[in-house]
């Protein structure tokens, strides 16, 4: 089985079902785990990301508006790894590359053997005709002709969650729920959507603005001074700490500016928005531990040191 993916998530997935010698292609983005970054690379950005996130937004919806995509596929590249399946997406056409740019580059190299899976999670799991990342996970495995390999996969990543949402409720008791607002954008603020409300809830926590399977919404200032997190975690989509830190002081004036809780006990926090939260895969599991570990520090102490190279006050940043 010779597999494509263009997209960090199921190269991600690929690997947790054990096909990482299968891997013959990747996208410019993929960098997880290191092993794979050796593959050619079969996609290209159109936007300058060493910008500013105000600068990233206005150049996306300016190629948006335009009606062109975002990204670029390789197509002599993908001929020349000669895939058996593509791994791509149907969900957000600002984090990767097209399904219908990649259904145009497979026509061009007459690809019409390939097996083309294309991705499209909004929930953890498949719910109410919605797919989850889970379901993807035997999605994939099915395509790639391991699809025991992905039940048992699925089933552990399914357990591992209900696991920490079992902690967290023991310790919850009868108590509120603190209310937890998540950032996946600086400038301007979106609010995070999808699979974050229930990695919220997982975590012991309440969901502001967004609920299970809706997009990122854009607040304004005044929408988001109405809100009264307890704990609020910015992770910005494909951000690390060390590029979120460039925008600290951007951060700082904002949070300064709200009449939050979480400002005002310090319980803002800043974290990894590249390797996880964003990216709809097996590490959405750890992203619940980090959750966790700053809505409920007292007991998940251990997920707080096990990922304390990814957690920063936003003081410490």
């Amino acid at each position: 089985m010779r597999i494509v993916s263009l997209l960090p998530s199921s190269t991600e997935i690929a690997v947790a079902l054990g096909a990482e010698d299968e891997l013959v292609g990747i996208s410019h983005e993929c960098d997880f785990p290191t092993a794979i970054t050796d593959r050619p690379i079969l996609t290209s950005s159109k936007i300058n990301i060493d910008q500013l996130s105000a600068d990233i937004d206005r150049d996306v919806r300016r190629v948006l508006s335009d009606a062109l995509a975002v990204y670029d596929v390789d197509s002599s590249g993908l001929a020349a790894a000669e895939p058996d399946v593509v791994l791509t997406q149907d969900l957000c056409d600002v984090c990767a590359v097209s399904v219908k740019d990649v259904q145009l580059a497979l026509a061009e190299i007459a690809g019409a053997g390939v097996e083309l899976v294309s991705l499209k999670p909004t929930r953890l799991d498949d719910a109410e005709g919605a797919h989850g990342v889970f379901g993807d996970v035997e999605r994939v495995a099915a395509a790639i002709g391991r699809a025991d390999k992905g039940a048992r996969v699925a089933a552990e990543l399914r357990a591992r969650c209900a696991a920490i949402a079992e902690r967290a409720r023991t310790a919850l008791g009868t108590g509120p729920r603190p209310k937890v607002l998540t950032i996946e954008w600086i400038d301007p603020v979106m609010v995070g959507g999808t699979w974050m409300p229930e990695l919220v809830e997982i975590a012991g926590g309440e969901a502001l603005v967004t609920r299970p399977g809706e997009h990122a919404p854009t607040l304004d200032r005044e929408a988001l001074a109405a809100l009264r997190p307890d704990v609020v975690l910015v992770k910005p989509c494909g951000f690390d700490l060390e590029r979120t830190a460039r925008e600290a002081d951007l951060l700082r004036e904002l949070v300064g500016a709200m009449p939050w809780p979480a400002a005002d006990s310090g319980r803002v926090h800043v974290t990894d928005g590249n390797a996880f939260f964003n990216r709809p895969g097996p590490r959405l599991v750890e992203s619940a531990e980090i959750l966790a570990a700053v809505t409920h520090p007292a007991v998940f102490a251990e997920e707080a040191r096990r990922h304390a190279d990814v957690i920063r006050t936003l003081q410490e940043l």
